[in-house]
């Protein structure tokens, strides 16, 4: 570039930044008109609301509202409480439960029997991991773990979950 270009280019920068300042300092400013924006007053606002549809009250009267249904749900909880502890009497009369627990447990290849022995913990198949794992250890079969879905029952024996997930 010749010194004769750079000063033309340079004086264009000048007269085009000179126009956007003038255009940003005496252009309309947004701002003064929003905030010449009228009040409404406190009644104006709660007569609008209530004709939305809305409902307003004051802090007193929302207290009194919340009590009011706090003290119904009380009443309702405490009349279900006493319908339910008459039925739960009739019905330990009438027969006994018996709870099953029923797992699928999926082995996957680079689990260990520990792993194992965790999941069916966590099911409350078994009481202990670790005697689980020495178990499989006393019979020689922590590499004969055999990868699958298995389906495991809380009355099932220690020998039959241990023969049926290894091999």
């Amino acid at each position: 570039m010749t010194a004769n270009s750079l000063r033309s280019f340079a004086g264009g920068l000048l007269i085009a930044a000179s126009v956007c300042g003038a255009v940003y300092f005496f252009g309309t400013s947004d701002a003064a008109q929003t905030q010449a924006e009228e009040k409404i007053s406190i009644d104006e606002m709660q007569s609008s609301l209530a004709a939305q549809g809305y409902f307003v009250y004051t802090e007193e009267e929302w207290h009194e509202q919340l009590d009011h249904v706090r003290a119904e749900a009380y009443d309702e909880a405490e009349a279900n409480m006493a319908v339910e502890q008459g039925n739960e009497e009739t019905a330990e009369t009438n027969e006994s439960v018996e709870y099953r627990t029923k797992l699928i447990l999926t082995v996957s290849s680079g689990m260990t029997s520990i792993d194992v022995g965790d999941a069916l913990v966590r099911a409350d198949i078994i009481e202990s991991s670790m005697a689980f794992y020495n178990e499989v250890e006393n019979r020689g079969l922590a590499n004969a773990l055999r990868p699958g879905t298995f389906e495991i029952d809380s009355e099932m024996s220690l020998d039959q979950v241990i023969s049926t997930i290894f091999k």
